[in-house]
């Protein structure tokens, strides 16, 4: 099998960095206070294995019992408890494509098939999504997708979830930047989970901190697939400050949707066509300009965006959402390639 390839992080040297949807804002302040006084009581024990301070605060702000949210080692260890606990030999796991590259791996580590549906053209997806196959086991479903930024509205999650006949799980690492989410179809059906990150709209990448929502006769069993101790004392400590603090979430919020919108505005100027985002990134193609030159002529120019090439689908540059300074810099040399 080919491993999971993570985005460029360089380890020397200085880059504007638009290639791993990382927040550019630091995190709320108070999330160093937590961590500092956490580091003050000691670490010399071992942590909560459930995070029950972050569940209880998380389901204050989303609406939801502390039972109804397991938390994980980022959002893709969230990932990795839930296709261990319902995929095994032999089974079969379903995702779009194009969309996050994690998903088959999973599979293959569980020595499963990743059956891959494509997208539309214009990233929807057919019932196909849904049609029944033996030993269909789950279901993933990036909603808002990436690379594209696209989202399906809940109401056509809920018909795809009604049609399947296994589990979907709603990976929203992007939800806090779109205009809706699937978090209210969770109470209405025990098939469906939402999977979330604090790595992007929370400026956590580094901390690694996720959660799931789901029915918590459904969080029972996913507490049986994970690692014991998944969630280290600083990241509970840093993540639970970090929720509890939604004033900076919505202003942070605000600040990216309104440079994501500069980046649009400026990329389809220079001709790229640019999907409608409800993340915090830009999918760019372009009808006369390779996307692979353009990679690298910004890489030359120490810029790092994510050119990603889909099989039987096409390639293009995925352009995370920086500060203005950092999206001017990035299209004022585009424009001199263009």
């Amino acid at each position: 099998m080919h491993g999971y390839t993570p985005g460029e992080q360089p380890q020397v040297g200085k880059f504007i960095k638009l290639n791993t949807n990382e927040n550019p804002y630091p995190a709320s302040p108070a999330v160093a206070v937590a961590i500092a006084a956490t580091v003050e009581r000691g670490l010399e024990r071992y942590p909560d294995p459930m995070a029950t301070a972050f569940r209880r605060r998380a389901g204050e702000v989303l609406g939801f019992p502390p039972e109804w949210i397991l938390c994980g080692n980022g959002s893709d260890d969230i990932l990795t408890i839930v296709t261990r606990a319902f995929v095994g030999q032999g089974d079969l796991l379903r995702l779009p494509y194009p969309s996050y590259i994690l998903y088959k791996t999973l599979a293959q580590l569980q020595g499963a098939e990743a059956e891959e549906v494509l997208f539309e053209r214009d990233w929807s997806l057919t019932d196909k999504f849904a049609a029944k196959r033996d030993k269909l086991r789950l279901a993933f479903l990036p909603n808002p997708n990436s690379p594209s930024g696209s989202m399906l509205s809940p109401e056509r999650v809920w018909e795809l979830a009604e049609s399947l006949p296994c589990p979907l799980l709603v990976d929203e690492a992007y939800a806090d930047f779109s205009e809706m989410n699937c978090l209210e179809l969770v109470k209405q059906s025990e098939k469906i989970m939402v999977s979330r990150s604090l790595s992007k709209s929370y400026s956590l990448a580094g901390l690694r901190f996720g959660f799931i929502v789901a029915q918590p006769q459904v969080i029972e069993e996913l507490v049986k697939a994970k690692d014991s101790y998944n969630c280290d004392a600083l990241s509970i400590a840093g993540a639970t400050a970090a929720i509890d603090d939604q004033a900076w979430l919505a202003e942070n919020r605000h600040k990216v949707i309104a440079t994501r919108q500069r980046l649009a505005v400026g990329l389809r100027h220079l001709g790229f066509e640019v999907v409608d985002s409800q993340a915090n990134f830009a999918w760019a193609t372009h009808s006369s300009k390779p996307a692979k030159p353009l990679y690298e002529a910004l890489l030359a120019n120490r810029i790092l965006v994510r050119y990603m090439n889909y099989a039987g689908w096409g390639d293009g540059l995925r352009i995370s959402v920086g500060t203005d300074d950092q999206i001017d810099a990035c299209l004022a040399l585009l424009k001199t390639m263009v």
